[in-house]
């Protein structure tokens, strides 16, 4: 991946690496040839040369690839996706205290640290999400989008691991995935609920606010995955009441969970 500095990062490591490095790099520029797709090529290794010596004296200072990511986050902000990208590739084996750092230093740039990280392998996509959100919870949607993205083929995976690492935006993460993967909203349900059932309610509510056609789909299927929880079942019901299903429907699903005529009563008169 070929990497370009702004001015500032170009300043900033200029007046940090050693003059040993940048003998080095001069000498090897002067054996290239002086054409411009070769120049181009020699500026783009030179800037990453000019980084990875950076990161080290960082890191050899700070006796920690985490606390020289904070550090360098802090005074370079803009910088903080390409050092971690150096990062991982230098220090492959550090890759959670690379990610953590860098997202807990900066936040904003969380889905392009995620992204990035997938990418390179340096771990399961599960466990990158587990890790990027324990970082910065605020982020998860962030965090759940950019992993659906890079690896689709484990959206259930991601949806478990997500709910479980953080059952308070359940509600939130199901909802993002089900916007961007409507085709698959039975699945993504059905795996949050597993994970954490508790949440069945509040899933329900953010799905109708934003899929209020799909109202039996999404009540049908919360039902069915909290059947064996009486009480949830009675307030998952009481939800899809208040967001307009029809009571004729309502009982039905409870009947077909199995809830008696009392407990379908308690849930639709509260």
């Amino acid at each position: 991946m070929l990497r370009t500095l702004s001015l500032l990062s170009a300043a900033m490591l200029a007046s940090q690496v050693s003059h040993v490095a940048m003998a080095q790099d001069a000498s090897s520029n002067e054996v290239a040839q002086p054409t411009t797709s070769v120049s181009i090529e020699s500026s783009a290794e030179a800037s990453n040369r000019f980084q990875t010596a950076f990161l080290r004296r960082q890191v050899d200072q700070t006796m920690s690839v985490g606390r020289a990511i904070s550090s360098i986050a802090g005074h370079y902000p803009q910088e903080i996706v390409s050092i971690v990208d150096i990062a991982l590739d230098t220090y492959p084996d550090k890759y959670r205290e690379i990610v953590f750092a860098a997202i807990s230093a900066q936040p904003s740039s969380t889905e392009e640290i995620v992204q990035l990280a997938i990418e390179k392998e340096v771990s399961s996509c599960p466990n990158i999400v587990q890790l990027a959100i324990k970082a910065e919870p605020t982020y998860v949607d962030f965090v759940v989008h950019a992993a659906a993205v890079s690896t689709p083929e484990e959206l259930d995976e991601i949806v478990r691991v997500a709910v479980l690492t953080q059952p308070d935006a359940a509600d939130s993460i199901v909802q993002t995935l089900s916007q961007e993967h409507p085709n698959k909203i039975v699945e993504i349900m059905t795996s949050a609920l597993n994970a954490v059932p508790f949440v069945g309610e509040y899933v329900v509510d953010a799905l109708l606010a934003v899929f209020p056609n799909e109202a039996q789909m999404v009540v049908e299927t919360a039902v069915r995955e909290s059947s064996h929880q009486r009480e949830q079942v009675i307030r998952i019901l009481s939800t899809a009441q208040h967001a307009g299903v029809s009571q004729d429907k309502l009982k039905e699903y409870a009947m077909s969970a199995g809830l008696s005529e009392e407990d379908f009563n308690s849930a639709v008169s509260n």
